[in-house]
């Protein structure tokens, strides 16, 4: 008789429960598709804010590319801005006679005075803020723009010299800032720009970047 115990109370043996198969897999799918969801909207913000920085720069690089080559125009034909109608560089005019004769403070105010208006420096004034400018707004070479550029601001920067408190003559600079000033803001913004590769939204940076010869000389990128 004591072999014959229910078999219901055989320690190793249970039914197996039809509720519990039932909820496990709906759990474990709604938790896979939860995080599915999840992914798929971090993957979706994502994409967001790099469209919104990939716009942002490229918006920098056009306005900043449209500040050289405004001064460009204006300083060849003398559209009436900064430089007076009649007094522009196809009508006889220096595009840097004014600025460097006027240097009135910092290292270099001889040096700049010596060249202001030399022909040799006029055209190197002009094609770089034309090279400039054109890479900058096509979004192509930006890494040759923005040597050439910062090199550029660097020797303005000298020029205006902002540490002075006073010019040569003993009157005010009216300097801001000691430091900053937007030669430095551009010298700073072409080099980001050149960093990102900001020549690839709304510009022709792509194309760029697929002909032979940049493809062999990553400078030029």
């Amino acid at each position: 008789m004591a072999v014959h115990e229910p078999a219901h109370r055989s320690p190793g043996f249970r039914l197996p429960s039809s509720r519990g198969n039932s909820t496990a897999p709906a759990s474990a799918s709604a938790s896979e598709t939860e995080t599915e969801t999840e992914s798929e909207s971090a993957v979706s913000a994502h994409s967001r804010t790099q469209a919104a920085r990939a716009y942002a720069f490229a918006s920098l690089r056009l306005l900043t590319g449209f500040v050289f080559l405004w001064a460009f125009l204006d300083k060849t034909f003398g559209l009436g801005y900064a430089t007076p109608s009649g007094k522009g560089w196809i009508d006889g005019g220096s595009p840097t006679k004014g600025f460097l004769s006027s240097v009135a403070a910092g290292p270099m105010a001889s040096t700049f005075h010596s060249w202001a208006g030399a022909t040799s420096v006029d055209w190197l004034f002009m094609l770089g803020l034309l090279g400039v400018g054109a890479a900058l707004v096509a979004g192509v070479a930006l890494r040759f723009a923005a040597v050439a550029g910062t090199l550029m601001m660097a020797f303005m920067w000298v020029a205006e010299w902002p540490p002075a408190q006073h010019l040569s003559d003993g009157s005010p600079s009216m300097s801001s800032n000691p430091f900053v000033d937007y030669h430095l803001i551009y010298a700073v913004a072409l080099i980001a720009l050149a960093a990102v590769s900001a020549g690839d939204t709304l510009g022709l940076g792509r194309l760029w970047a697929k002909l032979p010869l940049v493809r062999r000389s990553h400078w030029l990128r």
